[in-house]
């Protein structure tokens, strides 16, 4: 039977809410988020305005989450703007990945420990790891032990370790394509097999929904990869391969897509343990701050942005699990 220590299982009490579902607002981009607000304003932006829509994303929609995922590049002062009752989960990876190298192999942003991360606030650390099961063996070997070494770092500092793993295929870059949707469920699914081992001391693990929701029947008007049964038995079989608690990642998704595909994976059997929502809640907020400013921003986020994420709040309601379903009861779960 699984077991937490102490300074972990407070640590996932202040990343969730009081019945133990995590609905964790994402703001970690920094790559992809430059490149979107510059795509509004002409190409031209500041480091600063990184820094200044997480803010306004900490300020305006904490208060309706259970916890925060930042970096901690651009990060801090949107900790220090967060509501008081949101836990904060902190990146410990550099952003994206070297595209010279084979592998996207995962590498750490250099000033920082997991001691240092901690003594600097959060509650918690997150690992992103692109990770294809049919690659070599040598590159699965190299993140294997880097998550390893990342664990252990954690179990010395008792913080909880998320590890965020995206899925890919090394011979295959569209992983929107359908091509990909029909071999997306073994990569997904098998990679969630293999950390869950308690060699790697991973305590939640933030993945993907197994299958592309736009190729299931009933969610598409074009082709068609999956049945609703085909795609509700690999819900179900990444639930069963989950020893550890477990929640979504939006990966961009729309809101109203996200949300719906939660209520698809509760009628699947999954029990997934919440979300770690980041575009689906705010990127259409990116516009109106890029082009008009802070002012503007706020007035969305205030509006749709908490229309988002109340929404996704009151579905995780209904579809989510508490984490600590997966020791048993609340009551039950032995701190070692």
């Amino acid at each position: 039977m699984l077991n937490i220590s102490k300074g972990k299982y407070e640590g996932l009490k202040k990343l969730s809410d009081e019945n133990g579902i995590i609905g964790a607002l994402a703001i970690d981009q920094r790559g992809s988020l430059q490149k979107m607000i510059a795509s509004y304003n002409e190409g031209n932006h500041a480091p600063s305005s990184l820094e200044h829509f997480k803010v306004l994303v900490s300020k305006e929609l904490t208060p309706y989450a259970s916890s925060i995922l930042l970096d901690p590049e651009f990060g801090w002062t949107a900790a220090e703007n967060r509501d008081q009752n949101a836990g904060l989960l902190v990146a410990y990876e550099k952003t994206g990945y070297d595209a010279s190298i084979e592998g996207r192999l995962p590498d750490l942003l250099p000033n920082w420990s997991v001691k240092r991360l901690k003594e600097k606030g959060a509650d918690a650390v997150k690992l992103l790891l692109y990770y294809d099961v049919d690659e070599s063996q040598e590159t699965n070997d190299q993140k294997q032990a880097f998550v390893e070494r990342i664990g252990s770092e954690c179990v010395a500092e008792d913080l909880p370790y998320f590890l965020e793993i995206v899925s890919y295929d090394a011979k295959n870059n569209d992983v929107k394509g359908i091509e990909y949707a029909k071999v997306k469920p073994h990569k997904v699914n098998d990679a969630v097999h293999e950390f869950c081992k308690p060699r790697y001391a991973i305590d939640v693990l933030k993945v993907e929904v197994p299958v592309n929701m736009n190729y299931v029947e009933g969610f598409t008007t074009g082709e068609v990869v999956y049945t609703k049964d085909e795609a509700k038995h690999y819900f179900k079989e990444q639930a069963d391969a989950s020893i550890l608690p477990f929640i979504f990642l939006s990966a961009g998704v729309s809101a109203e897509l996200f949300q719906k595909t939660l209520v698809f994976a509760k009628e699947a059997g999954s029990t997934f343990n919440g979300v770690l929502c980041g575009r689906a809640t705010w990127k259409n907020g990116v516009e109106p701050f890029a082009k008009f400013g802070k002012e503007k921003a706020a007035d969305w986020l205030k509006n749709v942005g908490r229309e988002n994420i109340t929404n996704l709040n009151r579905v995780l309601k209904e579809t989510a699990s508490p984490w600590w379903s997966q020791y048993g009861t609340k009551e039950s779960v032995f701190v070692k």
